[in-house]
C-alpha cells in the first residue's frame, strides 16, 4: 500500500495568525491554510493525527459516506481517513481527494460552498504551476449525502481537489535523510525554479508588496515574538544582535530592495520552498503545497524563495547541495544582483523558523524531551542566522587555460567546497547575445558570439558582476579562458582596488588531449561552449602565458590526468590567506 498523501499538519491555529498578521479581510481571499500551517509549523517535524477539540467539526453524512471504497469511480480496496483541522483527507491507493471543512478561523474562511469552491480553484491554479502531475483537478461530489456522486447530476454537495497520492518516503527530506538525494537532481530542479520565477506573475506597481515597509514588518515582528520568550541573557544578546544586523541591512540594502520591486522581481513565488514540500516521482523532483493563503507571503523577492530552500539545506547539514543549487540556479537566471539581498533573506528565513519553534513552545503541553527537542531546534535556527551575517572573508579567483582545459569540471568542484559564487563565461556570452546556454550557433572564430565586439562587452559584463558580488560579500570564482594579459589585468586591479585576495587558477594540458576534448564536448552537445578545434587553435596560437607577476598568484594545475582537487584546495586556500 502506498504512504499517506503529503505530510499532514499539527495545529498552530491562532499561532500562524499571529504570526502573519492576517485580516479577517485577507481571509475571504483563499486559502490553502493547511499549507501555511504546514509551512510554519517545524519543517523537521513529523506528522500528527491529533486535532483540537476547538478546531473539530462534527462529520457530515458525507464524510462517512466517502469511506466507502465503493463510491468511487476508480478501482478502491481501502479508502484511508485523514482529519486535519481544516481539511478532510480521502486516501484511495492511487489518488487522494481533499475537501475543506466549512469553518472560519479567522485566518482562512471555509464557510459557505462557494467559498471552498474558489479555494479549491485557486489550490489547483498555484499549484499546476510546478506540480501538475500532482494537481488532477476539480471534482464536483453530487447526488445525496449517504449515496455520493462524482461529477453526477444535480445539485452539488461540496467540491474536492483531486491529487496523485505518492509516496511519502519519496519526500525530499526523507530521502536526504537517507543518503540518497542526487545532486543532478537539485540541478534539475534550480533550472527549473529559475524558469518558474521568470514566467511568473509580477507584483503590481500599486501593491504594497516587496516595498521596504512591507519587507521590514515581519522581520521585526519575529524578533518581538522571540525576545518575548526568550530569558537567557546570553540568547537574549544574540537576538539583539541579529537585529541589529537585520535593522542595518534593511537601511543599507534600501535602494537595492526598491530597484529590485521596480526590476519586476517581486513575483507570485512558491512561498514555502523547502524539502518536505519536495517529492521525487519518476527521478525528477516536484514541488507541490503552494502557500496559497495568503498573498502577502506568496508575492515575494524571488530571492526570499530561493532562500528558504538555502537555509534548509544549511540547516539539515548540507551546504554544498547549497551552494550547488545556488550556482546552478544563478547561472539560470543571471539574477547576480539579487546576491545584494539573498543573506538578509536567509536570516529572516531562519528567524521565522526559531520563532515557530517559540510559539510551539509556548502553545503546547509537551514532555520534556519534546520540549527539549523544540529548544535546541529554535537555537540551532538562531545559530545558523547569526552565521549567514558572519560571512567567510572575498577573494577573487580567475580561471587561465584554453578550452577543453577542463575549467568548468574543476571550478564545480571547488563551488562545493568554497561559499563561492561561479560566473562562466560560455553562459554569460550566449546571455549576452540573448541566447540560451545550449543554443547552437556557428561558433565561427572571430564571428558571432566570439566576435571581438561581443567578447569585450562581456570581459565588461564579468568584471561588473564580480565587482558587485565583492561588495555584497561573497567570494567569486570567474570561469573564463583569459588569454590575454589585458583581461587578467582588470581582475588583477578590481581585487587590489577593493583589496581582497587575487588567486589564478593556471590549468594546462597537451594539445592532444584538449582537441579529443573539444571533439568530444561538442559531439555531446551538453554544454554552454561552443567552442571546437578551430577555435581552440587560434587560442593556442595567440595566448599570453602569465607574466612572472602572475605567476606569483597563480596555481599550477596539470589537467592531463584527473584534479586533485585536495591538492588544489590546499594550494588555493594558502594563496587566499596571503595579503593580496
Amino acid at each position: 500500500m502506498r504512504a499517506p498523501f503529503g505530510r499532514l499538519t499539527e495545529n498552530l491555529g491562532h499561532e500562524i495568525k499571529y504570526e502573519n498578521r492576517i485580516s479577517t479581510s485577507e481571509a475571504t481571499g483563499c486559502a490553502g491554510a493547511e499549507r501555511g500551517v504546514r509551512g510554519h509549523r517545524s519543517i523537521r517535524q513529523r506528522r500528527s493525527g491529533r486535532v483540537p477539540e476547538y478546531q473539530q467539526v462534527k462529520q457530515p453524512p458525507l464524510i462517512e459516506a466517502l469511506k466507502n471504497p465503493a463510491v468511487y469511480d476508480h478501482p478502491v480496496e481501502k479508502v484511508e481517513w485523514v482529519e486535519t483541522h481544516i481539511s478532510w483527507v480521502f486516501l484511495t491507493g492511487a489518488y487522494a481527494y481533499k475537501i475543506k471543512k466549512p469553518v472560519n478561523l479567522g485566518f482562512v474562511d471555509f464557510s459557505t460552498l462557494e467559498k471552498r469552491h474558489i479555494c479549491c480553484q485557486e489550490e489547483l491554479r498555484l499549484n499546476r504551476r510546478l506540480a501538475p502531475s500532482i494537481y488532477l483537478g476539480l471534482i464536483k461530489i453530487t447526488g445525496k449525502e449517504h449515496h455520493p456522486e462524482f461529477n453526477g447530476n444535480g445539485p452539488i454537495l461540496e467540491y474536492a481537489v483531486k491529487m496523485t497520492q505518492f509516496d511519502r518516503n519519496q519526500e525530499l527530506d526523507r530521502v536526504l535523510e537517507r543518503g540518497l538525494l542526487k545532486p543532478e537532481a537539485l540541478d534539475v530542479l534550480a533550472k527549473e525554479l529559475a524558469a518558474f520565477h521568470q514566467g511568473a506573475e509580477i507584483a503590481g506597481p500599486e501593491s504594497f508588496f516587496g516595498t521596504p515597509e512591507g519587507l521590514a514588518q515581519p522581520m521585526r515582528d519575529n524578533f518581538t515574538r522571540i525576545h518575548e520568550m526568550v530569558r537567557d541573557a546570553k540568547e537574549l544578546e544574540q537576538i539583539e544582535r541579529l537585529r541589529s544586523w537585520t535593522e542595518s541591512k534593511l537601511a543599507a540594502r534600501r535602494d537595492d530592495f526598491i530597484s529590485r520591486r521596480k526590476s519586476g522581481f517581486i513575483r507570485e513565488c512558491h512561498g514555502d520552498l523547502h524539502l518536505a514540500n519536495m517529492v521525487l516521482i519518476d527521478g525528477r523532483v516536484v514541488v507541490f503545497d503552494c502557500l496559497e493563503f495568503n498573498e502577502n507571503l506568496r508575492f515575494i523577492d524571488v530571492m526570499s524563495d530561493l532562500a528558504f530552500l538555502l537555509m534548509d539545506l544549511d540547516d539539515r547539514g548540507h551546504p554544498e547541495l547549497a551552494r550547488r543549487f545556488l550556482n546552478t540556479y544563478l547561472e539560470a537566471s543571471g539574477d547576480y544582483a539579487g546576491l545584494k539581498v539573498l543573506r538578509t533573506y536567509q536570516v529572516y528565513r531562519a528567524m521565522v523558523r526559531a520563532k515557530v519553534a517559540s510559539i510551539r513552545l509556548s502553545q503546547q503541553a509537551l514532555d520534556s524531551g519534546e520540549e527539549k527537542h523544540l529548544w535546541e531546534e529554535h537555537r540551532s535556527y538562531i545559530d545558523l542566522a547569526e552565521k549567514y551575517t558572519r560571512p567567510d572573508p572575498v577573494s577573487l579567483v580567475i580561471t587561465h587555460g584554453p578550452s577543453g582545459a577542463g575549467k568548468t569540471t574543476l571550478t564545480q568542484g571547488l563551488i562545493e567546497k568554497l561559499d563561492a559564487v561561479r560566473i562562466r563565461s560560455d553562459v554569460e556570452r550566449k546571455r549576452l547575445a540573448g541566447l540560451s546556454p545550449l543554443a547552437k550557433t556557428t561558433g565561427e572564430v572571430g564571428a558571432g558570439i566570439y566576435a571581438p565586439d561581443l567578447t569585450r562587452r562581456l570581459y565588461d559584463q564579468l568584471a561588473i558582476f564580480a565587482y558587485d558580488l565583492l561588495k555584497a560579500g561573497y567570494p567569486v570564482l570567474v570561469d573564463a579562458t583569459f588569454l590575454r594579459r589585458a583581461s587578467r589585468q582588470i581582475f588583477h586591479h578590481l581585487a587590489r582596488h577593493l583589496r581582497v585576495p587575487f588567486v589564478i587558477l593556471n590549468i594546462h594540458a597537451s594539445p592532444k588531449i584538449l582537441r579529443e576534448r573539444v571533439v568530444l564536448r561538442n559531439k555531446k552537445g551538453l554544454d554552454a561552449s561552443e567552442a571546437g578545434v578551430t577555435v581552440l587553435e587560434q587560442q593556442l596560437a595567440t595566448a599570453e602565458p602569465l607574466s612572472p607577476e602572475e605567476s606569483f598568484h597563480a596555481v599550477e594545475i596539470d589537467a592531463d590526468s584527473p584534479f586533485d582537487l585536495p591538492g588544489v584546495m590546499a594550494d588555493l586556500n594558502r594563496l587566499i590567506n596571503k595579503r593580496p
